[in-house]
């Protein structure tokens, strides 16, 4: 009995942890235009993945410094 209870409890716990990381959709998009407080992003086929009303988390490129003697 306590084996078949902690398999259900690992199952259930392994579906918790497993299914909102499977949500998450990842694309690489280029900025076509910026209008005041509007970005607009070319996804190219990566657009498919979104949805209207979908969080986007924006990450910018680093620009390395240039270190000399």
């Amino acid at each position: 009995m306590f084996k078949k209870a902690s398999v259900l409890l690992a199952t259930i716990a392994l579906f918790n942890f497993a299914v909102p990381a499977a949500i998450a959709a990842t694309a690489t998009c280029t900025v076509s235009e910026i209008q005041n407080t509007v970005v607009i992003l070319d996804c190219g086929k990566a657009a498919g993945k979104l949805h209207v009303g979908d969080k986007v988390k924006v990450k910018t490129a680093k620009k390395k410094a240039i270190e000399g003697c």
